[in-house]
């Protein structure tokens, strides 16, 4: 299975780098290695995130890591990361909408 990144997923998983390599530079990397670790999971199980819970779209799904979610769509033959954000931030539905 094919893992897509969409640039706005890219955008804010840059963004959350940034800010955490202000304080911790090493902690940013390792952060990074992780995240990008959990979606390659993704491959074998795509469905082992839950269903976002502000769409109930069996496709949307999201992994928690950290005190983020990974927000994905699974699709024939490839897996969307659709945008990466923060838990305590309201999703705006426009984010993950295609």
């Amino acid at each position: 299975m094919k893992i897509i990144w969409s640039p706005l997923a890219i955008e804010r998983t840059s963004e959350i780098a940034e800010y955490i390599a202000q304080d911790n530079p090493s902690a940013a990397g390792k952060w990074v290695e992780i995240l990008f670790g959990k979606v390659e999971l993704l491959k074998s199980s795509p469905l082992s995130g839950r269903v976002v819970p502000e769409t109930r779209q069996e496709e949307i799904r999201e992994l928690i890591y950290d005190n983020y979610r990974i927000i994905y769509r699974v699709e024939i033959n490839k897996i969307s990361i659709l945008t990466v954000r923060h838990g305590r931030q309201i999703l705006p539905l426009e984010e993950i909408q295609a």
